[in-house]
């Protein structure tokens, strides 16, 4: 290799750059120039961890006992507690000895999961637009990803029908987003159930990512695949508790599901990673165990926004589905622009952060996604500006 010359390994150069790290790099740039940002770009919660879920973590924090460092599958007792959630929640048993596996998020998770169950010159079926890790995990592990268009004629879930036989001959998973990112798109059991056929009669494994499920309005309690009976014989699911308890930066999660997935996705982590902080664990636990008033105030928080948010984008003209889930509104892009000059236009004219569609895939293109992780002075405020800039 030439002096100087590119170091990176051919994955890396592979990849397009991070969607939300060039988000990041255009807001801060505007930012260094003055301007007032209403940032409805990345999805992360601007509502605090709840007090007592933090007062946990600072208690356990001074244990010496979780310096040490943790088991690789997590703490029975987050475990256990993951298992009493998924049952009181979706009816659903789990063996928290077999079935359910601690993350440090579950990006982490969804991320190793290729390296778990895919090798070289297999296929993954990746939703497009999609959570762009779907599609990087599957490039990081060699495999080719076969994209789903994810259609607003089909109620944005993927045409089972419309996979190419090829990719299809060769795919060994499936990853599913509901409620999705970027659509807000919620699917019903009946979908799921379509789903598990498919799975079974082309022996795919179905990776459900579910970390939207408790963000949802007006009374919509979405459900788990492993509602289906028989799942747990073909399905990974991956969830978190970044956005239901508002703990991002907290990192963990959990995968639960097929036992011999879950214990595969767990030797990629125990040759990889350590294992999540007990104390966030401790933390974790409570949360998932104490009065879950917190998780339905947040729904109630997310569901105003995204009213208002709605109602002040239609009444510009704006085209969108009102949103059922997750906390992104998916807007069509005014006649004159594309996903990308459109966003461009409202940083550069009106201080306001957007995510371009095209940037979750080529189906995406002619949308932005807009989050509502802003207080409602700000989204109205946010409103009137755009109304200025069209």
């Amino acid at each position: 290799m030439a002096s100087g010359g590119d170091r990176r390994a051919q994955r890396l150069r592979l990849l397009p750059p991070y969607l939300f790290k060039e988000i990041d790099r255009a807001r801060e740039a505007a930012r260094a120039h003055g301007v007032d940002i209403i940032d409805l770009g990345v999805g992360d919660p601007d509502l605090p961890t709840a007090p007592h879920i933090v007062a946990r973590l600072q208690q356990a924090a001074e244990n010496p006992a979780r310096h040490r460092y943790p088991s690789y599958e997590g703490m029975l007792a987050f475990r256990q507690a993951v298992a009493g959630w998924y049952r009181t929640r979706f009816g659903v048993e789990l063996d928290p000895e077999r079935e359910v596996v601690a993350l440090i998020g579950s990006k982490e998770g969804i991320a190793h999961a290729a390296l778990a169950f895919l090798d070289p010159g297999d296929a993954a079926l990746v939703p497009s637009p999609g959570y762009p890790v779907y599609n990087i995990g599957t490039l990081f592990a060699g495999a080719e990803p076969v994209f789903m268009p994810l259609l607003a004629a089909n109620g944005f879930l993927p045409d089972l029908d419309a996979i190419p036989r090829e990719g299809l001959r060769r795919a060994r998973l499936m990853w599913l987003n509901y409620p999705n990112n970027p659509t807000g798109a919620v699917a019903d059991l009946d979908f799921y159930r379509r789903v598990a056929d498919f799975a079974r009669e082309h022996d795919l494994l179905v990776c459900s990512d579910l970390a939207y499920s408790e963000m949802a309005y007006g009374g919509l309690r979405p459900p788990s695949f492993l509602q289906v009976p028989g799942a747990k014989e073909i399905c990974i699911e991956f969830h978190s508790l970044s956005k239901t308890y508002c703990m991002t930066g907290w990192r963990i999660g959990f995968a639960v599901g097929n036992a011999e997935a879950v214990a595969a996705l767990g030797g990629v982590k125990s040759n990889v990673d350590s294992g999540a902080f007990e104390a966030v664990q401790e933390a974790a636990t409570l949360a998932l165990t104490a009065d879950q008033g917190t998780v339905e105030r947040m729904r109630q928080t997310y569901g105003e926004r995204a009213e208002v948010l709605y109602r002040g984008l239609t009444s510009l003209g704006l085209k969108l589905a009102r949103p059922q889930a997750t906390f992104y509104a998916w807007v069509e892009v005014p006649r004159g622009f594309d996903s990308a000059s459109f966003a461009r236009h409202l940083l550069e004219k009106a201080g306001i952060v957007c995510t371009p569609g095209n940037g979750f895939g080529a189906p995406g293109e002619g949308y932005v996604r807009f989050t509502f992780t802003v207080p409602v002075p700000r989204i109205e405020e946010a409103v009137a500006r755009i109304k200025q800039v069209l």
